[in-house]
């Protein structure tokens, strides 16, 4: 059994580390934005046709406004060009002066650079990221940005490159629900948060039960619906990893007929539209918080 879930956690990160490293080479090539874009129907749409049908009638339900007007001005457009998140932690966490931040799975590094601009000079951003291709893409904004309090590291946010008690605040931007072992996540989270830090991310959670069609699509963990943790199943997971405060606070709940095929590559078979329209509103984008015992 042991072995059978560790196989089950490699193929979860190898169809990551593939579709985010192809999400990332569009952005690199000129190609447009991680979604909607030439070539992109692999990563949101499935086909070429369903593809133009997303990007042609809306905005994607899931990535889509994100980041304010001035947000957008303070970093490159490549960082993001290149977000795949479903919130924007670093506008609901309270990120103070010469405070350090440590984004897990760090993409393009969106939320690394305006981290760093809240911190400012006298604190400090990390990133962290498995991708080559990110990694490359984040080193380029950083560069482009003139960010000198910035570090990006290469790892796996399972085993954190980091010293304990190192940094002030966690965030992370839809990215916890593509692990398939989020109790380490969590507890190496804690490892490295200072005594009184916070823990302050962005993620897709669901409310109820999701069908086990839905659970055993491994295609829908790109599309950060599978591996999404159940709302009272997420706060007992912080508390078993030691955080205390725990709460969780709906931001975008998503109509499941609208990602099913945008996020969801293949679709879910074996499903009727009653089941489908079931599930409408049981899947949000929320915000996190938690705290490190002092």
């Amino acid at each position: 059994m042991a072995n059978d879930k560790l196989v089950e956690r490699e193929d979860v990160r190898e169809l990551v580390k593939r579709k985010y490293g192809e999400a990332a080479l569009r952005v690199l090539n000129g190609q447009g934005g991680a979604c909607c874009s030439p070539g992109a129907d692999e990563v949101c749409c499935g086909t070429k046709s369903k593809a133009e049908d997303c990007c042609s009638n809306a905005p994607d339900p899931i990535t889509s406004n994100l980041y304010s007007e001035v947000e957008a001005a303070e970093i490159p457009e490549a960082a993001i060009l290149a977000s795949l998140g479903c919130g924007n932690p670093t506008a609901l966490a309270q990120l103070n002066t010469g405070e350090i931040v440590l984004d897990l799975g760090s993409g393009g590094g969106i939320d690394v650079l305006l981290s760093a601009r809240r911190v400012g000079p006298t604190g400090f951003a990390y990133g962290l990221d498995m991708t080559d291709e990110m990694l490359e893409l984040a080193e380029k904004n950083k560069a482009e940005a003139s960010a000198q309090n910035v570090e990006f590291l290469k790892g796996h946010i399972e085993n954190i490159p980091l010293p304990d008690n190192t940094v002030d605040v966690v965030i992370s931007n839809c990215v916890i629900n593509l692990s398939a072992d989020k109790d380490q996540v969590l507890r190496e989270a804690l490892r490295v948060l200072k005594p009184g830090g916070r823990f302050a991310v962005s993620d897709v959670v669901v409310e109820g039960d999701l069908p086990e069609p839905v659970r055993k699509d491994m295609e829908l963990y790109v599309g950060c619906v599978a591996g999404a943790l159940e709302r009272n199943e997420y706060l007992e997971k912080l508390i078993a990893a030691g955080f205390t405060e725990a709460s969780i606070e709906p931001i975008r709940r998503y109509q499941f007929s609208a990602i099913e095929g945008t996020w969801a590559p293949k679709g879910v078979q074996h499903m009727s539209e009653e089941a489908k329209k079931e599930i409408d509103g049981k899947i949000m984008g929320a915000f996190i918080r938690a705290v490190k015992p002092s």
